[in-house]
């Protein structure tokens, strides 16, 4: 099953239980990380550019149903977006 993308004016809603909140998503992405390492040799991740992203699958945590989301309207999405086409 294929997974369907989020936007910035959807969400996941599982369609078994109604969850909107909570869910494990399994992704592989291809990632180039700036490393910054302190004297002692520690490392920390300053900088990420992600090259490709895809989601492979996504479980709800509340009735662990797999592949089970359909994207539903974020709340206040349509508002956002009449906002930008006044102002664009």
């Amino acid at each position: 099953m294929t997974v369907p993308a989020l936007t910035a004016e959807t969400r996941w809603r599982c369609t078994l239980c109604g969850n909107l909140t909570r869910f494990d998503v399994t992704r592989t992405a291809r990632v180039i990380d700036f490393l910054h390492f302190d004297l002692a040799g520690e490392s920390k991740v300053e900088e990420t550019e992600v090259l490709s992203e895809s989601v492979e699958s996504v479980r709800c945590r509340w009735c662990n149903a797999v592949d089970q989301v359909e994207l539903v309207d974020r709340p206040g999405a349509e508002a956002a977006q009449a906002d930008g086409a006044e102002q664009g």
